[in-house]
C-alpha cells in the first residue's frame, strides 16, 4: 500500500480535502477492480483445471476399463452357461442315437449332434478372445491405477495453491474494503451518489488534470476548457471534465 504513504502523511497534518479523498477513493476502488479481475483470472485458476481435467479424464478411462472388464466377465459367464447347455443336449442326443434303429431318425440326430459341435466351437472362440481381452484389460487397469496417487495429489497441491492465493487477494481486499468506508464517510452524499454514477458508466470516476490533460481519458483541453474547470472547481476543487465527464481534480 506504498501509494497510500502521501495520504497518510496528510492525515497527520490535517484532515484530508474533498479533492484528496476523492482520488483516495479512486485508487482504492481502482486497486480493487485490479484484485477481483486477478482473483478472477489467477493463473493458478488454470493449473488447477488442468490438474482436475487431467483426473476427470483418467477417471473415465478408469470406469470405461471397468465396464469393459465387467462386459467380458459377463461374456465369459454367458458361454459357461450356453456351453454347459449344449453338452447337456448333446449328451442326451448321444444317448437318443444308441437307442435308435431307422437311418434317417439316426441321420437327423448326428446332424444335430454335429450343429452342435459346431456351436460349442464357435461358442469356445468366442470365450477365448473374451478371456484374453480381458487379461489385457485386467493389465491395463492396474497400470492405470499406479497414477491414481499422483494424479490426485496434484489436484490436491493446485487447489491448496489456488486457494491459498486467492484467501490473500481476499484479505486484501477486505482491508480495501474497510479503507473505502473510511473515505466514503468523510465524502457528502451527493459527491457519493456523483461518483457511484460515473464509476458504473465509466470505471474510473475520478481523475487528476495534469498540465491540460485530464487522466481520466488522456485527452487534452482546449485554454477555453482548463479557464472553465478551474472556475468551476475553485470551491471544491472539483468539477466535470468536459471531455469524458469524470470527476476531475483541479
Amino acid at each position: 500500500m506504498a501509494h497510500w504513504s502521501a495520504m497518510t502523511d496528510v492525515a497527520a497534518t490535517s484532515p484530508p480535502s474533498i479533492p484528496e479523498r476523492l482520488l483516495a477513493l479512486q485508487a482504492v476502488d481502482t486497486e480493487a477492480d485490479q484484485l477481483t479481475v486477478q482473483r478472477a483470472r489467477h493463473p493458478l485458476r488454470e493449473a488447477f483445471a488442468t490438474a482436475s481435467a487431467e483426473l476427470a479424464a483418467w477417471e473415465t478411462l478408469r470406469g470405461k476399463l471397468r465396464a469393459r472388464i465387467d462386459e467380458l466377465t459377463s461374456a465369459i459367464e454367458r458361454a459357461e452357461v450356453e456351453g454347459a447347455d449344449l453338452t447337456s443336449h448333446k449328451v442326451r442326443l448321444e444317448a437318443q442315437l444308441k437307442t435308435v434303429i431307422a437311418p434317417r431318425e439316426a441321420e437327423a440326430l448326428m446332424h444335430e449332434i454335429a450343429t452342435i459341435d459346431e456351436q460349442r466351437d464357435a461358442l469356445d472362440l468366442r470365450e477365448l478372445e473374451a478371456l484374453e481381452e480381458q487379461s489385457l484389460r485386467d493389465d491395463e487397469l492396474s497400470r492405470h491405477l499406479l497414477d491414481e496417487e499422483t494424479i490426485r495429489e496434484s489436484v490436491r497441491r493446485s487447489d491448496q495453491e489456488l486457494s491459498s492465493a486467492v484467501t490473500e487477494i481476499d484479505r486484501e481486499l477486505v482491508t480495501l474494503d474497510e479503507r473505502r468506508s473510511d473515505l466514503r464517510a468523510g465524502l457528502a452524499d451527493t459527491m457519493l451518489a456523483t461518483y457511484d454514477r460515473k464509476r458504473a458508466a465509466l470505471g474510473v470516476a475520478a481523475a487528476t488534470l495534469v498540465g491540460r490533460q485530464c487522466q481520466g481519458c488522456h485527452l487534452d483541453l482546449s485554454a477555453a476548457e482548463v479557464d472553465t474547470v478551474k472556475e468551476e472547481a475553485a470551491a471544491t476543487g472539483v468539477t466535470d471534465c468536459p471531455q469524458c465527464g469524470r470527476l476531475l481534480v483541479v
